[in-house]
């Protein structure tokens, strides 16, 4: 709840009850307990005037607080009521605010908490009340008449609170719901807007790229025939060619459309083939990589999936990260049951930075420690592709630190989702 407007709220309550004290005691000249009808006004005040300079600068109160300070006042409306004829009082009605407040932007259990609160109160307001201030002879209602009001007020704040709490409910879910669609579109775009500069790139860097492997070419043919095998000088003017045409391949993946992509012999395959598959992309010299496949003690078959370029890319794209940083040792588990299916990437280097764990996923936020990132430019993309990559196919992805050292990323699907992918 807002500080600001709860506070606002209740300064309107306390002048509505001046302004009804005054007109009843000075307009109509009504005889009412003057003094302890201004001590409990004087008493919310001082705790409003409290709460406005206690909570200074903030702008929510804590479920707590706000729950506290409205039961304070629905107590402190009784009271009121109390000393002023109880039910008879036509203001009864208003202890109805403080729940209906409590509905709109309180939990359930808080709004429970309040009505249960009310309708106790106004149970005890049936059973002791001074009289109204009547003019003699005066009107005392009927007690038929008064237990009728006595059940309409308590109806009133159960059906109130929960028509009132059902809609908050569904409007909160509905303002989640927008959010989250608003979030799913803007990393839409963000990466839609990668895919033009990759694409840009590509074109862009082909030139350059294939100047340097032709003079890399020229500069081979230069060498002297004499020059040994194992000479320094030949083997890195042959890194330089052969890391140039890797270069330049990689570029042609970025610039390649969606309905440019590789066909794929099977059209459907086991998940565990999938991984495979994206693995078998990767250079991993002097590292150990295994992939192993997790039995089922339910022993349901392991599903099978669509050879998706997006979802082969978003594994690529993890086990890469893997690869890169890994010491000695990266591990693929491939897992399921009958109702979930995931796959489990460990690897054995410094992890992720415990500060940024969070936030993985966003662009731009580079996933390993300043030292591990020396190793090479990062730009803190590859985690944020592909995480949305893979959200097209219905996978959710959790990041880690693993106790005994080094990062693990497990990648759950649904398996009717993951089945479902055609």
């Amino acid at each position: 709840m807002r500080q600001p407007s709860l506070v606002f709220i209740r300064w309107v309550a306390i002048l509505g009850q001046v302004m009804a004290l005054l007109v009843v005691d000075l307009a109509l000249g009504y005889q009412l307990p003057v003094v302890p009808v201004s001590l409990i006004i004087g008493a919310s005040a001082a705790l409003n005037l409290y709460a406005a300079l206690s909570h200074r600068g903030a702008v929510w109160l804590t479920e707590g607080v706000a729950r506290a300070y409205l039961a304070f006042d629905l107590l402190q409306l009784t009271a009121l009521l109390a000393l002023t004829g109880g039910l008879n009082n036509p203001f009864t009605l208003l202890m109805l605010a403080p729940v209906v407040v409590s509905a709109a932007t309180l939990s359930r259990r808080s709004t429970a908490v309040l009505s249960l609160l009310a309708v106790s109160a106004a149970t005890a307001l049936a059973i002791w009340h001074l009289p109204l201030p009547w003019a003699a002879p005066g009107l005392e209602l009927p007690p038929v008449y008064l237990a009728g009001i006595w059940g309409s007020l308590v109806v009133a704040i159960v059906f109130i609170a929960a028509y009132v709490s059902s809609l908050a409910l569904e409007a909160r879910r509905m303002q989640a719901a927008l959010s989250a669609t608003q979030i799913a579109l803007a990393r839409e775009q963000q990466l839609s807007a990668l895919g033009g500069l990759a694409a840009a790139a590509a074109h862009e860097l082909g030139s350059p790229l294939g100047t340097i492997a032709v003079a890399a070419r020229e500069m081979e043919r230069e060498l002297p025939p004499d020059l040994p095998a194992d000479s320094p000088l030949r083997e890195d003017v042959a890194l330089l060619r052969s890391e140039s045409q890797r270069c330049r391949g990689i570029l042609a993946e970025l610039a390649r459309q969606p309905s440019q992509d590789f066909a794929h012999p099977f059209h459907r395959l086991p998940l565990s083939a999938l991984v495979e598959a994206a693995l078998q992309r990767q250079t991993h010299d002097g590292l150990e990589v295994t992939a192993t496949r997790v039995t089922d003690p339910e022993d349901a078959p392991e599903p099978e999936t669509a050879y998706s370029p997006e979802t082969l890319r978003g594994l690529e794209a993890l086990i890469q990260n893997a690869i890169q940083f890994a010491r000695h040792r990266v591990e693929l588990r491939t897992g399921w049951t009958a109702r979930e299916a995931s796959v489990e990437i460990l690897d054995d280097g410094p992890g992720f930075e415990p500060t940024i764990l969070g936030a993985l996923g966003e662009p731009y936020v580079s996933a390993r420690p300043a030292k591990a990132r020396a190793l090479g430019d990062n730009m803190g993309l590859g985690i944020f592709i592909a995480e949305r990559l893979l959200a097209h196919s219905g996978a959710r992805i959790s990041f880690a630190n693993r106790a005994s050292g080094g990062a693990k990323v497990v990648i759950r699907w649904e398996r009717d989702t993951l089945e479902a992918i055609d």
